[in-house]
């Protein structure tokens, strides 16, 4: 019966090479996946590392904390340094170092949440400053308008009037002859100078 259940569960001897195989190379390949947590990282990392041991491979802390601590985003190499510095990682366990990491996760959630919270109060402000600022400008822009409209019926009034003026004095002007005073001759008598 135990031998049906062994096969049955963990596969013949070739199955188990195979998932050993396939489970190495995950191992191998195991990086951090974008918008992951710690939390589901370790969950991962955990059910790897715990197929591997069930069939047969061995770790020890250091190469494990070693391949959690390489498997990480570049924004967390600060935290990664930190840690590798003040911590030996040849002594420290893996669930102690995601701990620590968990740890730093939650002090930068806060953190953002914060940052969140500040914009959002700053965007507020400027929404209500820009709000305030464009019923100025309307009202600004109406008086604007208002002046422009009267400056426009003014000066069409004005070119209308020039216009007038102008026709008039060319009609004044058109019946009068240019002529010079001094060299008038009279048509009657033909002496020059004639006074009109």
């Amino acid at each position: 019966m135990w031998d049906i259940l062994e096969v049955t569960h963990e596969g013949i001897s070739d199955v188990k090479r195979v998932r050993k195989h396939a489970l190495i190379q995950e191992y191998e390949l195991f990086l951090m996946q974008a918008g992951e947590s710690i939390a589901k990282l370790q969950k991962r990392f955990t059910h790897i590392v715990n197929h591997l041991i069930g069939l047969g491979k061995t770790f020890d802390k250091e190469e494990l904390n070693i391949k959690v601590v390489k498997c990480l985003y570049r924004s967390w190499q600060s935290k990664v340094t930190t840690i590798s510095e003040t911590i030996d990682l040849t002594t420290l366990s893996t669930v102690a170092l995601f701990g620590k990491l968990r740890e730093h996760e939650i002090k930068m959630n806060q953190l953002k949440e914060q940052e969140n919270r500040e914009r959002k109060a700053r965007s507020i402000a400027l929404k209500t400053a820009t709000l305030a600022e464009d019923s100025e400008a309307e009202s600004s822009c109406d008086s604007e308008v208002e002046t422009l409209n009267m400056l426009t019926r003014k000066f069409s009034k004005f070119l209308r009037k020039k216009g007038k003026e102008k026709n008039h004095q060319t009609k004044r002007y058109s019946k009068k002859t240019d002529i010079n005073a001094t060299n008038l001759t009279c048509f009657g008598c033909g002496r020059l100078n004639v006074q009109i």
